[in-house]
């Protein structure tokens, strides 16, 4: 049962994908609902390799990092400015 809630979590969890114009990196941003002092908010950032077709497989998530929500924001708005690209999450939506 506890795995079961787990995966409905992440199903009604959004996340937000940004890739780079070379097409060979993507950041993810998700709520982390876990906050450990109750009064801030946190996002996880997610940094990940695309390998292969770009679609096909899922990106190879190399590093995680928490940070509170402003400077997500910050993170997010100085990717976009720096040529990065909002995306969608493609590689998990195959059977839906």
């Amino acid at each position: 049962m506890k795995g079961l809630l787990f995966i409905l979590f992440k199903l009604m969890t959004k996340s937000y994908w940004l890739i780079n114009s070379k097409r060979t990196e993507v950041k993810r941003f998700i709520k982390n609902d876990k906050s450990v002092d109750g009064v801030f908010e946190y996002m996880f950032v997610d940094t990940g390799k695309i390998v292969g077709v770009l679609g096909k497989e899922p990106p190879v998530m190399t590093t995680t990092i928490s940070v509170d929500i402003d400077l997500a924001r910050e993170i997010y708005e100085r990717l976009i400015s720096h040529g990065w690209n909002k995306i969608e999450e493609v590689w998990n939506k195959k059977g839906r």
